[in-house]
């Protein structure tokens, strides 16, 4: 059956189609996002949802979106969106972070000359009949310091712009390589450097915990008298009560803002001020944005739905259509390893450490290792999948690492997953093979070979004589039929394991008996 999406805000008709060709199911509701009593009730029959900023995705909405695989955000911002809902319903976030990158800071640019040369409050005098060539005196922008706060996608491209406009551009972001700053020709500095230098200050840095009101009454105080400053980022990274404060005071000569905390913003301190430009959140509003981001969305939530490859995802780590078959195999092997282990786990998991050697080191581990700890949760929780799980561990204070390294056996690649408990240290490793199968290497330090199967019985054992035969007895006088039959010891006359494929369920009588063979320390029934 075709993936169903529904588009519940605004999108071209150019996306939908999009939708449409490659496979996918689409129902084009462009209002529904302002009905959340209508969409809560008709969420629960689709794949994908493809918003803007209209819908709010909450974890109340999200309880009844049981088919839900996948959000995408036609735009960089994904604040009406529940994360962390999200994720613990194992649900892909996307966004499109640089369809409206161009636009965006296109617009910081603008706005910079806005409030450099009093434009908006020029025009509406003059328009007013008013000639007051006198009373709008600006300044030139030609040799001044532009300081940007946060030189990511958005950052960079108003720094090449305001070097092309002779501009001296300093940049802080603890993210930006000296390489980078050097080919952007930009200065990188530290943050109270730059508030002591800028001329004018333009903020491109997301909201976090760390940058959250970063233009406070401590860092404005800090800035040059006169400066100007710019937000076209998020609203919530300045205290606009320090803000008008600087503002009426003139110690900040000017500031232009495009966000706002509280939007949309209706009244706001900062309106109303004479040297204050403000637009109502045009960063991306552009039709080439708008254009952009609605294909860039169509083009990921489908290559998701159809291929399994994720871009630009908020809450897993990305993986393009190249890398989706690569990987597809060692995830269901990274997920059985983890599922083998789980099953075999009755004690609280302290750690886990998932060891990639040779050419699976250098794919996405963290797609693997998420595969390879839902595995591992799943027996002892079972609606743990590949999203939530790195967030699930992690709320249960599970240590996870991961170790990359070149190949050191005889296979060219191969994953061992070791899990810590109160009570003991287990591993299981394995690889995947050219038929494209995941196969069981090692358990516990033991050398055996065998493929996962969908019924299996584990035991552990004294290597004696006999084993075998009683085994084979007590399954068969069950009825049971082995199917495979694999052993591993690790010297004679001591540890064994026998991982045995099955045909049917196996009692847990007939596990009972096993464990009274002699010398059986463990006999365990597994489903794959």
């Amino acid at each position: 059956m075709a993936p169903r999406v529904l588009i519940s805000d605004a999108l071209s008709a150019a996306a939908v189609q999009i939708f449409k060709d490659r496979g996918v199911e689409v129902d084009f509701q462009p209002n529904l996002g302002k009905d959340k009593d209508k969409l809560a009730e008709i969420i629960g029959n689709y794949d994908g949802l493809a918003i803007r900023s209209n819908t709010k995705v909450t974890a109340k909405l999200l309880e009844g979106a049981t088919r839900l695989k996948v959000i995408g955000r036609a735009g960089i911002g994904v604040d009406n969106v529940d994360i962390p809902a999200a994720t613990g319903r194992g649900i892909i976030v996307m966004n499109t972070p640089f369809g409206n990158s161009i636009t965006t800071a296109e617009h910081a640019i603008a706005m910079m000359f806005a409030v450099a040369r009093e434009i908006p409050a020029a025009d509406a005098s003059t328009q007013a009949g008013k000639w007051e060539k006198n009373r709008f005196m600006g300044v030139e922008i030609t040799a001044k310091v532009l300081g940007i706060i946060g030189c990511g996608n958005i950052g960079s491209i108003v720094a090449e712009r305001a070097v092309g406009l002779k501009m001296r551009v300093i940049a802080f972001d603890p993210y930006l390589s000296p390489e980078r700053a050097r080919d952007l020709g930009v200065e990188k500095v530290e943050l109270d450097d730059l508030l002591k230098r800028a001329d004018f200050i333009t903020l491109h840095t997301p909201l976090t915990p760390q940058t959250r009101g970063i233009m406070n009454a401590d860092n404005i105080a800090k800035t040059k008298k006169g400066v100007r400053i710019i937000n076209c980022a998020r609203g919530e990274l300045v205290d606009e009560e320090a803000m008008a404060a600087a503002l009426k005071s003139g110690h900040v000569a000017g500031g232009a803002f495009d966000v706002f905390s509280d939007e949309p913003a209706t009244t706001n301190v900062l309106f109303g001020l004479p040297n204050v430009v403000c637009t109502p959140h045009l960063g991306a509003s552009t039709t080439e944005a708008q254009e952009n981001v609605a294909l860039q969305v169509a083009e990921q939530m489908s290559d998701y739905l159809i291929r399994g490859a994720i871009s630009n995802a908020i809450n897993f780590p990305s993986i393009t259509a190249e890398e989706a078959p690569k990987l597809k195999p060692f995830i269901a092997l990274a997920e059985k390893l983890g599922s083998f282990a789980g099953q075999l786990t009755e004690t609280g998991i302290k750690k886990v450490t998932i060891t990639y050697e040779g050419a699976v080191a250098d794919l996405k581990t963290k797609a693997l290792t998420s595969s390879a700890i839902a595995g591992l949760l799943r027996p002892l929780l079972s609606d743990v999948n590949v999203v939530s799980a790195p967030t699930v561990a992690k709320e249960r204070g599970i240590v996870i690492d991961e170790v990359t390294r070149a190949a050191e056996g005889d296979y060219e690649s191969l994953i061992t997953l070791s899990v810590t408990t109160e009570t003991q240290e287990r591993s299981v490793a394995g690889t995947v093979f050219q038929d494209g199968k995941p196969r069981i290497l090692g358990i516990k330090g033991i050398k055996v070979d065998a493929e996962f199967a969908p019924l299996m019985i584990y035991v552990t054992n004294e290597d004696k004589p006999g084993f075998i035969g009683r085994f084979a007895s007590l399954l068969g006088d069950a009825g049971v039929n082995i199917a495979t039959f694999a052993l591993g010891r690790d010297r004679e006359g001591g540890s064994a394991i026998a991982l045995v494929e099955v045909d049917s369920n196996v009692p847990d009588s007939v596990l009972a008996k096993v464990q009274t063979i002699p010398g059986v320390n463990q006999a365990k029934s597994l489903r794959f």
